[in-house]
């Protein structure tokens, strides 16, 4: 089954809108695990507008002090700067995510082209890997080569993390065939040289199902914008569990 990372970037934007400790993060992650999900999606910025620096190192004190049998898995993504680097060496989360976006974007929105980056690639990766259990590469199926796959086999990269906001956007229209088959080709060919699959960007619980049915080699899913949206109308607990069903049922 697809599990499903929570990002909780956006509990930490409402958080800051008042400058206090309301909602409290870690009493929002420690909810977040009870109810079901099965890892932690954080995406750092340098000017903290959402997750601060401190977050992200007090997400990992929760996570280390539950019991073995109730942990869950912590994703960092964020771009590869000297910050960020050091950030995964004191932590070593179980997986790395490194995105492309340049500090003023106001979410991710593009993939690395592996080929024409290889040289900053190999050496973060280098320098991470002995950190983490596993590095994912965010990439757009639309701009993805087999030049770039082979490239991220070469420095070893684990797994690709599909972005997925053209899938989105073509979902319930006449696109959606054509477009699925593109994701559907650059799952395939990653698979084909041991590089396993996420995926995450405007997924949600319309969406989600039919994913994960038609790509099913999808290990993971990281959702946190549309997730809190939703939670608004029906409520934290029963949203997540609705995409634990979605996410089984594919």
């Amino acid at each position: 089954m697809t599990k499903l990372s929570v990002n909780v970037n956006k509990i930490a934007t409402l958080r800051n809108a008042r400058g206090g400790n309301m909602p409290n993060l870690i009493q929002v992650c420690k909810d977040i695990i009870s109810y079901g999900a099965q890892g932690i999606t954080v995406h750092p910025r340098p000017d903290e507008r959402h997750i601060k620096k401190q977050d992200v190192y007090d997400i990992n004190d929760l996570l280390q002090s539950l019991p073995e049998a109730e942990r869950v898995e912590f994703n960092i993504e964020g771009y590869p700067s000297q910050d960020y680097i050091q950030m995964i060496k004191d932590i070593t989360p179980e997986q790395c995510t490194l995105v492309p976006d340049p500090p003023d974007v106001i979410t991710s929105n593009a993939g690395w082209k592996a080929y024409d980056n290889k040289d900053i690639l190999t050496e973060v990766v280098n320098k991470i890997k002995p950190h983490t259990k596993r590095v994912s590469v965010f990439i757009d199926p639309y701009d993805f080569s087999e030049q770039d796959l082979q490239t991220l086999v070469e420095i070893g990269v684990d797994r690709i993390e599909l972005y997925t906001e053209k899938y989105a956007q073509d979902f319930n229209t006449k696109d959606i065939e054509p477009t699925i088959k593109v994701y559907k080709k650059a799952a395939v060919l990653a698979s084909r040289k041991s590089i396993e699959i996420n995926a995450g960007h405007d997924l949600n619980l319309k969406n989600i199902n039919y994913l994960v049915s038609e790509i099913p080699e999808i290990k993971e899913v990281s959702i946190g914008h549309a997730l809190i949206c939703e939670s608004l109308y029906d409520g934290l607990k029963p949203v997540i569990q609705n995409y634990l069903k979605e996410l089984k049922s594919s």
